[in-house]
């Protein structure tokens, strides 16, 4: 499977780091799906088999740490990107040994983010 076969779920809260991801990895031929929360992420779980998750901690609702749980008996496991605001090491702990395989902290660099995206799909 190539990479431009690989598909990625956001799931954030914010329409605009939805509508900038999708664009970003778009352009790296992913094909991208996105989800305003973790109960929609969970439905559309089902149907796409996401690769690769890049996950808001912080929603309403559900918290990334609530999804990752419910997560934890899908299988194929998509891997997880954690996205973070800065001062929540407790949920990034407790996040990693639920699966989450790395956090980037908001406001995160595209660059960064971009490189560590790959760097799971390629591993």
């Amino acid at each position: 499977m190539s990479l431009q076969d690989k598909k990625v779920l956001v799931v954030d809260d914010q329409y605009g780091i939805r509508v900038l991801l999708k664009e970003v990895f778009s352009k790296d031929g992913f094909c991208v799906y996105q989800a305003e929360n973790g109960q929609v992420a969970l439905e559309m779980i089902q149907k796409i088999h996401p690769d690769l998750i890049l996950l808001d901690m912080k929603m309403p609702g559900m918290d990334g740490i609530e999804f990752l749980r419910r997560l934890q008996g899908v299988q194929p496991m998509p891997k997880v990107i954690m996205m973070t605001a800065y001062g929540e090491l407790d949920m990034v702990q407790e996040a990693t040994k639920l699966g989450a395989l790395a956090h980037l902290t908001k406001p995160f660099d595209i660059v960064e983010l971009r490189s560590e995206v790959l760097k799971q799909l390629v591993s």
